[in-house]
């Protein structure tokens, strides 16, 4: 029951850490996210959709597969992805509120905070699943490192900004997930609880 105490606060914390960043920090300067976060930014900035709704949409056909084929990643997953994307959605009303800073450490700061979050959750062995969860199951199927799948589809997401976007939008983009993966690397260099059995 203490574990998954910790854990559930551990998931809350890290989502709101995450929300913070991606609302307070990157929407207001037009800044995406990698993975699926950035592709709801992209719904976001084009059509005006929810960031956390879109995000939950694009995971239903990767939550399938998880279903089938990967059960312990589904489980491990699917509370991080309701709870970070209700989060997203429930905090943007802090975007009115942004700093008037310099885009590029704007797009810093949101990315350090965004992978503070996902680190914490990943701490306790769950995620906001998205292309993460697809990440870890390409990795798996073709016996590739985890690593390079996500920085993959991360440069897919991000190419697409300076397409639809700006040039100066696929550059801050690109800060913002050298950010996220440098201090989500940071927060995973211990883990706050033991392995769970798949």
């Amino acid at each position: 029951m203490k574990t998954m105490l910790k854990k559930g606060a551990m998931i809350i914390l890290g989502s709101m850490i995450l929300s913070l960043g991606i609302n307070f920090f990157l929407i207001p300067d037009h800044v995406l996210d990698g993975g699926i976060i950035g592709i709801g930014m992209i719904a976001n900035y084009i059509w005006g959709l929810e960031v956390g709704l879109t995000i939950i949409c694009f995971s239903i056909p990767i939550f399938t597969l998880a279903w089938f084929f990967y059960r312990s990643y589904f489980y491990n997953s699917l509370h991080g992805l309701l709870i970070s994307s209700f989060s997203i959605d429930v905090l943007q009303g802090l975007r009115v509120h942004h700093l008037p800073l310099d885009p590029a450490i704007s797009s810093i700061i949101g990315g350090a905070l965004v992978g503070g979050g996902i680190g914490l959750m990943l701490r306790v062995h769950t995620s906001t699943g998205g292309t993460d969860l697809l990440a870890q199951m390409i990795a798996d199927w073709c016996k590739v490192n985890v690593g390079f799948v996500i920085l993959a589809i991360d440069a897919v997401v991000i190419g697409a900004s300076g397409y639809l976007f700006s040039l100066e939008t696929l550059m801050l983009s690109a800060i913002t997930i050298l950010s996220v993966g440098l201090v989500t690397m940071t927060f995973t260099s211990t883990r706050l609880l033991p392995e769970q059995p798949s």
